[in-house]
């Protein structure tokens, strides 16, 4: 499976952004997605994953205002973000695995295919 992210862009404090990912080459229902995201200068952490069973997971930072999810027939995956903070300024990537289990959803060592990244920027 190949992933490819966009959506990203330059949006003000207060506002919207939708991020998607298209995966391509294997049988995307059955693999859970997830999103991270990288801030300069701090280390990779998770945002929200989504299940083959279409179960949600957030991070505690974007509960509430952000919300993935995935369209198995056409092999994407989304993450709509509302409420933005200039806190949320990032590369964002997607992420997929076959079998990552429940107690590893939110690690990144759970998943072993990644996108390219997405640069998100939220102006104060």
């Amino acid at each position: 499976v190949q992933l490819q992210a966009s959506g990203g862009g330059l949006v003000q404090a207060g506002g919207s952004l939708s991020l998607s990912c298209a995966a391509s080459g294997g049988t995307f229902s059955r693999y859970s997605m997830a999103w991270f995201r990288q801030a300069p200068g701090k280390e990779r952490e998770f945002v929200a994953a989504i299940r083959s069973s279409g179960h949600t997971y957030y991070a505690e930072s974007v509960k509430g205002r952000f919300t993935t999810s995935r369209d198995n027939a056409k092999n994407s995956v989304y993450l709509h973000m509302n409420s933005l903070k200039p806190e949320d300024t990032a590369v964002y990537y997607c992420a997929a695995s076959s079998s990552v289990i429940l107690s590893n959803i939110r690690n990144e060592f759970g998943y072993g295919l990644w996108g390219q990244g997405t640069q998100v920027t939220v102006s104060s």
